[in-house]
């Protein structure tokens, strides 16, 4: 996302120790969609994160915690390898240097050592149930279903996407989403599916486990980071989120799978009851929660360049759109995938009436 040179959250995260704008150990705008943030360097050593939220989101998932910074605290010592949290008036977290894991393309099979910490790292969240987390939460008591309510768990997030992103944000794109295929009542077969799923113990979730949130560090250590999706629920979500945004090859999924089963069961076994079956469904919704997002991101992308649409970056957008509606087909009951020719003839059109549309940003 472009922000200016000028950045005041910049400014204020310069200020903040006060350092030169263009100090060279400042980085950023660091990737993500919540939040404008730069790593910034700290007195003592090491750096810091600084950040704020954006402005005008579009909001695709539930928030569940009141505060990131509070949770990380409350997990120190429990979650091994996220970051420390540090007073300095507000909260900061504690920059972890290294590469990410993998940045949206299909991923490569998982090292040894990494497959084993993400396998700790799943077996320590199904530690943490619904009465071990005591950070702030910011959902409504309506949106917490029994413990172990899988059926009533998924079908607050389709609700939540259909309500909040299809009926509430996404209002202007019904008209392009209409042209690609996908209509009101989309999700009515994944309500069905949902109904179908096993009881099962809810524990913490990271929410939001893809190649970019995971960190590995300069001894080749990986560390879980971005925390802000993290909620409590069926613990097959994680799985089902993680195998859908690292899109890894079906021999690497089946391992991941695995390992997933394995180190849950060592910690609970009732929350691994029925995840076989059960998984397919969870993942039909982030295929087609996913057709939702890219949509509407495309969309905002694609207009912050507006009124001259950039072909290339049309093309570019066009196919992820595609793909994701391909993956999609099945859960949102579409007749037809459409070409990537009528993806793009679907864009071109949309914004020949909808020059004031693509303001804000989405996340």
């Amino acid at each position: 996302m472009e922000v200016p040179l000028e950045s005041g959250v910049k400014r204020r995260a310069a200020g903040m120790f006060g350092l030169p704008l263009d100090h060279p150990a400042i980085e950023g705008p660091l990737k993500g969609h919540h939040h404008e943030a730069y790593a910034v360097p700290l007195p003592g050593g090491g750096r810091a994160k600084y950040r704020e939220p954006r402005e005008g989101l579009l909001w695709f998932d539930r928030r569940c915690f009141a505060l990131e910074e509070e949770l990380l605290l409350d997990l120190q010592g429990r979650v091994t390898r996220i970051p420390e949290v540090l007073d300095y008036g507000v909260l900061l977290q504690r920059f972890v240097e290294g590469t990410t894991l993998g940045g949206g393309v299909p991923s490569e099979t998982l090292s040894p050592k990494h497959r084993t910490q993400l396998g700790e790292l799943f077996g320590e969240l199904a530690s943490l149930g619904i009465g071990d987390v005591a950070a702030p939460r910011i959902c409504d008591d309506a949106d917490r279903p029994v413990d172990g309510d899988s059926h009533g768990f998924l079908t607050r997030l389709i609700n939540f996407t259909e309500q909040r992103v299809y009926q509430e944000h996404g209002v202007a794109y019904h008209g392009l989403l209409a042209a690609l295929g996908v209509r009101e009542g989309a999700l009515d077969g994944l309500k069905k599916s949902a109904e179908t799923l096993t009881e099962r113990t809810f524990t913490l979730l990271h929410g939001d486990l893809h190649g970019l949130n995971l960190i590995v560090d300069e001894q080749g250590d990986l560390w879980a980071v971005d925390w802000e999706l993290a909620m409590i629920g069926d613990p097959l979500y994680d799985l089902a989120t993680h195998l859908h945004l690292m899109r890894y090859s079906r021999e690497e999924a089946e391992r991941v799978s695995g390992l997933w089963r394995r180190a849950v069961e060592s910690r609970r076994p009732e929350c691994v009851k029925g995840w076989e079956v059960d998984l397919d469904v969870l993942r039909d919704y982030k295929r087609a929660q996913s057709v939702y997002t890219d949509v509407i991101r495309a969309a905002l992308a694609l207009g912050r360049r507006h009124p001259e649409l950039d072909p290339d970056q049309l093309q570019k957008v066009a196919g992820r759109v595609q793909q994701a509606l391909a993956a999609a087909r099945r859960p949102l009951g579409l007749q037809a995938v459409p070409t990537l020719h009528e993806v793009v003839a679907a864009y071109a059109t949309w914004f020949t009436s909808h020059s004031e549309t693509v303001a804000p940003s989405a996340s």
